[in-house]
């Protein structure tokens, strides 16, 4: 009998979504932009605001990718320029620097969240410095939900006077000292998509400190139209922002998110106390009671010469041939044939993670017994 497929992060719908779209269906709102668009964008606004984290506004965009490039252009970065970049994360967090023919300097992870490494970026600043080639920006991610090194990172923003684009795509729902993630960087970026906390079928948001800079971002995603009786573009302008149907599923979502962020909580928990007693196996854990983690993605490390051989990609076709999705870590940006060639600062941690490093499946959705298939499935491998 073919059991059913259990997934890493699948959509999670909650209870209010349908209403929010047939609210468009009856008033005709099928057009890109109308009440859900603004509706979601101030749901996103007063969560991330819930905790004191100050004046931000919020533009709602197709992509956490279009927000990121967006982010880039009111920074000013242009062909020729060179943008720091953590090297372990998805590509969509390098690809805008590509968009704008600047160069990517990639840096690698340190130990406690597996984010950008404060150490080696201030060597890649001085070096990058050195050479004539002051970075426009920093790129930092939120890795699987957990928070870089916010205080570190910033302070080395403002030592050498270069502005942070913090991508928290992954990490809505984490917080740093208490702060919500999406509300640290000079902007920040957010994901809604489908495998995300919560989703709108695809989709992102910018998040801005002012309105002006708000204004300045969606008159750029919505084809830089001038103001004229008459269609009259001075300037490039991008297709990016989110339809009205998206947002209504987007704030339906919104209304569930704690519950999801708990959800998956309790999922990681259940992993600490699967691998408890397992030699060989860690569970990737918040460094100290300052990070707050979503997790998105339960992250292990398996480390084979403790594990009598059984390797994070053995693990990974045990549970494939159970028909449950695990995937290995982001396969660092230095490494991909893509950037081949492009500068690197680093000491190949971010390398050996990879190779050790295998996500499991996280859903809010999971059930009981998928719980029971999952451990069932890594207990008998790693029994083997």
């Amino acid at each position: 009998m073919n059991k059913e497929k259990i997934w890493l992060s699948s959509p999670h719908m909650g209870r209010t979504e349908l209403e929010y779209i047939n609210a468009a269906f009856d008033d005709n709102w099928i057009a890109p932009l109308g009440p859900n668009v603004n509706g979601f964008e101030e749901d996103i606004k007063s969560y991330l605001n819930s905790n004191g984290s100050g004046k931000i506004e919020v533009a709602a965009l197709s992509s956490g990718t279009a927000a990121l490039h967006l982010a880039l252009i009111l920074l000013g970065v242009q062909r020729g320029d060179e943008v720091i970049c953590q090297s372990m994360t998805f590509a969509a967090s390098a690809n805008p620097i590509m968009y704008l023919g600047a160069t990517p300097v990639f840096v690698d992870s340190e130990r406690a969240t597996l984010n950008i490494c404060p150490k080696q970026l201030e060597l890649a600043i001085q070096d990058r410095i050195s050479q004539g080639k002051k970075p426009k920006a920093i790129i930092a991610v939120h890795l699987y939900g957990t928070p870089y090194k916010v205080d570190e990172i910033a302070e080395i923003s403002a030592k050498y006077d270069i502005p942070v684009v913090e991508d928290s795509a992954e990490a809505l729902g984490s917080t740093y000292k208490g702060r919500n993630c999406g509300t640290f960087g000079k902007y920040s970026i957010l994901s809604f998509n489908g495998n995300k906390i919560i989703t709108s079928s695809g989709g992102g948001a910018l998040v801005t400190r002012s309105l002006e800079e708000k204004q300045k971002a969606v008159f750029l995603a919505t084809q830089a139209r001038d103001d004229a009786p008459h269609y009259q573009h001075s300037q490039v302008g991008y297709n990016y922002r989110l339809s009205n149907i998206s947002a209504g599923i987007g704030r339906g979502q919104m209304e569930v998110l704690i519950e999801r962020v708990a959800a998956r909580r309790e999922m990681f928990h259940f992993y600490v106390n699967l691998f408890d007693s397992i030699e060989g196996v860690e569970v990737h854990k918040e460094p100290t009671n300052d990070f707050y983690s979503n997790h998105w993605l339960t992250v292990i490390e398996v480390e084979e010469s403790k594990t009598n051989g059984i390797s994070r990609e053995d693990l990974r076709l045990s549970l494939e041939a159970e028909n449950i999705e695990s995937r290995p870590l982001w396969k660092p940006m230095h490494m991909q044939p893509v950037f081949e060639g492009y500068p690197f600062y680093g000491t190949g941690l971010a390398e050996d993670i990879f190779k050790k490093g295998l996500c499991l499946p996280s859903g809010s959705n999971l059930s009981d017994n998928d719980r029971d298939r999952i451990k069932n499935a890594i207990l008998d491998c790693l029994k083997k």
